[in-house]
């Protein structure tokens, strides 16, 4: 037993070996033969024992979970496959189908009082840029691509600025309208006239100039995020110039903010079928939701700043819709007794006679 003891070689370190997954640290420089072994740091790996540096795995891999290999990290993007990118997609199709059946309402009943008023052919318009703004949400579903990362920003301000556009029309029709019934007032030649549609065009061309500009100057493209969920790659649409992205949503808020006053004075004019007061909620909340969107924006990281556009999306246009359709339709549809010229006239009288 003696003889066994004294041929065998004695250990010449005082630490066992670092297994893979670890590198070695020396605490002392004195012992060469005593060291730590530490886990490598994040995205690193050692793939043989007692190695003193890690190795750092490409952008597109991530270590697994001995730390020892490199394997493909998860690629993650709001996709139509699951639960929210689902939802979301059936809510803009059921939305798109409600708003095209208030336009064939509204196009079947364009001879009756309540539709003429507040000028048809800017409530045809609006309804259309509603039925797209619905669709915009689904440029935010699915595999990100160079074409619709250019597209879901200004498609998306360009459709709502035409929207809020045609409000601030109609809510001019309104001050137009009764202005025009004063002895005298220069305002009739403009009644009937096609002069407020022109503030559609006129109003949306500055956000149109804004999304051409960023196009030709910093278009956005796709990119990849490494760093906010580890061992995951984030399919994501870089907006290129974030003061472009901002623009455009600055020029829609001020849209809805001149439109929201402009309603809010018009308010309480006799007019029949005045849709001032629901053109001053919607506004109100169109301008509600896109001020608290910054800040939850701003919050969020990866597909969840999707998910915030998109509810702000649903929310405005709701809003739009809502306040300013729902009321008519509720006419049209139930109460048909409401939408005759003899209840116009007796309107007026009455409105008359309290003013």
């Amino acid at each position: 037993m003696t003889a066994a003891l004294q041929l065998s070689t004695p250990r010449s370190v005082c630490s066992e070996s670092c297994p893979v997954g670890t590198r070695k640290i020396i605490p002392n420089v004195t012992l060469f033969c005593c060291f730590n072994c530490i886990p490598c740091s994040e995205g690193e790996i050692t793939n043989m024992t007692d190695m003193d540096n890690c190795l750092r795995c490409p952008d597109e891999e991530w270590p697994n979970l001995l730390n020892n290999k490199c394997i493909k990290r998860t690629v993650d993007f709001l996709s139509f496959s699951e639960y929210l990118g689902a939802i979301f997609t059936s809510a803009a199709i059921l939305f798109f189908i409600i708003t095209s059946t208030v336009l064939m309402i509204f196009m079947k009943y364009r001879r009756t009082p309540i539709v003429t008023a507040n000028n048809q052919n800017l409530s045809y318009i609006l309804l259309v840029s509603l039925m797209l703004s619905f669709l915009c949400p689904i440029l935010f579903i699915g595999h990100p691509s160079e074409i619709t990362c250019m597209m879901r920003q200004t498609a998306t301000g360009l459709i709502f600025a035409i929207a809020i556009s045609s409000v601030l029309g109609k809510t001019i029709t309104v001050i137009i309208a009764f202005n025009a019934t004063k002895p005298g007032s220069k305002l009739r030649k403009l009644v009937g006239s096609k002069i407020t549609i022109a503030f559609v065009p006129l109003c949306s061309s500055g956000e149109l100039l804004i999304c051409i500009i960023w196009l030709i100057c910093s278009a956005p493209f796709v990119d990849y995020d490494t760093k906010t969920v580890p061992g995951t790659i984030i399919l994501q649409c870089n907006e290129g110039s974030i003061l472009a992205f901002y623009l455009t949503i600055s020029y829609i808020g001020v849209l809805a903010l001149l439109s929201f006053c402009v309603a809010f004075f018009a308010r309480k004019l006799p007019d029949s079928f005045n849709e001032a007061q629901f053109i001053t909620f919607s506004m109100l909340v169109v301008c509600s939701v896109w001020a608290s969107f910054i800040p939850a924006y701003l919050s969020t990281k990866g597909k969840y700043t999707e998910v915030v556009e998109i509810f702000a999306i649903f929310a405005s246009a709701l809003g739009l819709f809502g306040c300013i359709f729902i009321p008519k339709c509720y006419i049209i549809v139930c109460k048909p007794q409401l939408n005759t010229k003899k209840h116009l006239i007796t309107k007026k009288s009455i409105m008359s006679s309290t003013m």
